[in-house]
Order: structure tokens, then C-alpha cells, then sequence
């Protein structure tokens, strides 16, 4: 009974884009793991706040995240 946890910072994903995940998430899984497996493959998501989350002692918000994705630095 596989859980996979996704932890993110709120604000970063939009619903579409948290459901594309779990979606995508559980195809990756029942392809390892059989299609038999999918009725109790979890797949979850954990939103943190802006500021709550920290890489090498800086704290990071969405705003943070967005301008990574475009390439600029945080």
C-alpha cells in the first residue's frame, strides 16, 4: 500500500497543476508497481507557507519559486 507524499510551498501550483501531479504520480507507480495496486495507491499533498521552507538557511515563498522557474535568480 504505497503514500507518496508531495510537499510544496502554497501558492506555487494551481489546483489543475496539484491534480496533474497526482495523476501523473500514480501512473508512475502503478506502472512499477501493477494495476492491481491503483485502489490503494495514495498520492498526497502537502502545502507549506511562504516561509516555512528553507534551502541553505534561506527561507523561500512562491514568489521565490516562480522567478526560479522563469530562470531568474531567487
Amino acid at each position: 500500500m504505497p503514500l507518496v507524499t508531495i510537499d510544496v510551498i502554497k501558492n506555487v501550483f494551481t489546483p489543475q497543476q496539484k491534480q496533474e501531479l497526482i495523476s501523473k504520480v500514480t501512473a508512475a507507480m502503478i506502472e512499477v508497481e501493477g494495476e492491481n495496486l491503483r485502489p490503494v495507491t495514495w498520492v498526497r499533498i502537502n502545502e507549506f507557507e511562504s516561509g516555512d521552507w528553507a534551502i541553505g538557511g534561506q527561507s523561500l515563498g512562491a514568489s521565490d519559486v516562480h522567478a526560479m522557474a522563469k530562470g531568474k535568480a531567487a
